[in-house]
């Protein structure tokens, strides 16, 4: 007999309490579902908004000056706390007001002047009443005129001397016929001169204009010079200037950083490679303070040991990205210090903050990576000693790290990974022992944007060129690189260097002959 309950037997109830789980385990699972698929679907549209902001906005990483303007692809969330600005926010000089002067910029005084004189005529010059008239002033114009490219044949001319008399069995300690010697040059028995190649270089390296557009160039002013011509003399150069580019190398070793970046390159007939296979382009910025050298380097991939092949023997700070074959690359190696970058972690959070709709929360990371580089930027302007510099940094920025990676563990147990700001968050704790390591040396800044933009020259330049023709072309390629961007990091202007560089090298016979041209030297070499 069983016991009665309300009515309702316990075999009853026992019955409806399962269903009742039941029902609640599946309503409990369809709710993970449901949440689940809208996080796919939010990190989809996350991404898919990325890819048109990339394509139609601008690429600058700047916030808002408006904080009240509506993002454009965001949606609304709950406000965000954002933190209290710090002193150096707030305060603020306020110049009197100046209105400028109107009209166009003055032409620098710098470019060279010719005087045209418009007078009036000679018969105009005299007064009606017979009294000559008297010059009171002047007005002046100015209008800038260029010549387009000229080219000259230097014909060099080396007379021959002979002795009629004796025909030179007199004077057996000499030849018979005597004549200057040949003057060195960089490329012998060629057409090209110093400038000739320096400009050709520059055009390339520095302007990207392909060989093939340069070409057409001299042909409009009359000189046949080939593709083919231009490639050549890159190649003959480049081993010409070996002893140099050791120097280089070993030089941008010397210093107490080293920054690395890559990008990627295409080159035609790799041994045992598709021509479609993607090759890199490897950078390195490093040297003695005020000494900088821009080493370029081509592999044909972006395997870790490149770096550290190149790395072997250096003892010092390298600051990179977070391109996890840095870690590889120096794993076991002593004496090397990981450095990362904020510039890439606010990178991310810049694209949170015009993307996902946690917006509020990406701009108030970047907000405190703002006020690390105020504290670095109001630093630098004091022009301290280096142990000042540190401790002053130190004292004023680790506060600001402390209060931001608070932040970041908050905001990492409430944004799910997947998403642009729990990128943001995820990369820039994965990052932040080698990301803070900035502190510890003058030398260094909390970001690596020095080597990103000296490869923005040869991404430039890829976009012309488009590819190399081969392997020894671009290894060639990344020699030329190297001058030009080392002379511009030390001041000087990329053709004039190259053109007395060229000049100079054939008399180069020693060590010492190939320091006197690097660019911190040449001037007075």
């Amino acid at each position: 007999m069983q016991v009665q309950v309300e009515g309702l037997s316990t075999t009853v109830i026992n019955y409806i309490d399962e269903l009742k789980a039941g029902y609640e385990n599946k309503i409990i699972k369809l709710k993970n579902e449901a949440i689940e698929y809208q996080n796919k679907y939010i990190v989809i549209k996350e991404k898919y908004d990325l890819l048109i902001y990339k394509r139609f906005m601008r690429s600058a990483e700047k916030m808002p000056s408006d904080e009240n303007q509506q993002l454009l692809f965001t949606s609304e969330v709950d406000p965000v706390e954002i933190p209290e600005k710090d002193d150096e926010e707030e305060k603020t000089e306020v110049n009197s007001y100046s209105r400028k002067k109107p009209g166009r910029k003055p032409i620098d005084a710098k470019i060279p002047r010719i005087e045209k004189i418009i007078d009036i005529p000679e018969e105009d010059k005299t007064c009606a009443c017979g009294v000559e008239l008297t010059r009171i002033g002047e007005e002046t114009s100015e209008k800038l005129n260029i010549i387009p490219m000229q080219i000259f044949v230097e014909k060099t001319i080396r007379p021959k001397y002979a002795c009629r008399h004796c025909e030179g069995t007199e004077d057996e300690d000499k030849k018979t016929v005597r004549i200057a010697p040949v003057e060195p040059s960089i490329i012998p028995r060629s057409i090209a001169s110093s400038s000739l190649l320096s400009t050709i270089f520059t055009q390339k390296f520095q302007d990207h204009l392909p060989y093939y557009r340069q070409e057409r160039q001299f042909d409009q002013i009359g000189a046949a010079i080939s593709r083919q011509d231009m490639s050549n003399w890159q190649q003959h150069v480049y081993k010409r200037l070996a002893p140099l580019f050791e120097i280089l190398e070993k030089t941008v070793k010397s210093g107490p950083v080293i920054q690395m970046d890559e990008t990627t390159v295409q080159v035609m007939r790799e041994e045992g490679r598709d021509d479609k296979q993607k090759s890199y382009m490897w950078l390195t910025r490093g040297g003695p303070p005020g000494k900088t050298v821009l080493w370029y380097v081509y592999r044909q991939t972006r395997a870790a040991y490149n770096a550290r092949e190149f790395l072997e023997g250096y003892t010092g700070y390298l600051q990179t990205d977070g391109y996890e074959g840095y870690n590889a690359a120096i794993k076991g190696m002593l004496g090397i210090k990981h450095v990362g970058c904020f510039a890439h972690a606010r990178r991310y959070f810049f694209e949170a903050s015009k993307i996902s709709k946690n917006s509020k929360s990406a701009e108030e990371g970047m907000k405190y990576i703002r006020k690390l580089y105020i504290i670095e930027d109001d630093l630098r302007k004091q022009n301290l000693d280096e142990e000042t510099f540190v401790k002053d940094r130190k004292v004023r920025a680790e506060p600001v790290l402390e209060k931001f990676r608070s932040w970041l563990l908050k905001r990492k147990e409430e944004v799910p990974p997947s998403m642009l700001l729990g990128k943001a968050i995820n990369y820039t704790l994965s990052e932040w022992d080698k990301m803070t390591a900035y502190l510890e040396s003058p030398y260094l800044t909390p970001d690596n944007n020095t080597c990103e933009n000296a490869i923005r020259p040869f991404v430039l330049g890829r976009k012309n060129w488009l590819f190399s023709q081969s392997p020894e072309g671009a290894e060639s390629s990344c020699g030329i690189y190297s001058l030009i961007e080392t002379a511009k990091q030390n001041g000087l202007v990329p053709r004039n260097y190259l053109t007395a560089l060229f000049e100079k090298a054939p008399l180069a016979t020693s060590p010492e002959d190939w320091e006197k041209l690097l660019p911190w030297n040449v001037l007075t070499a």
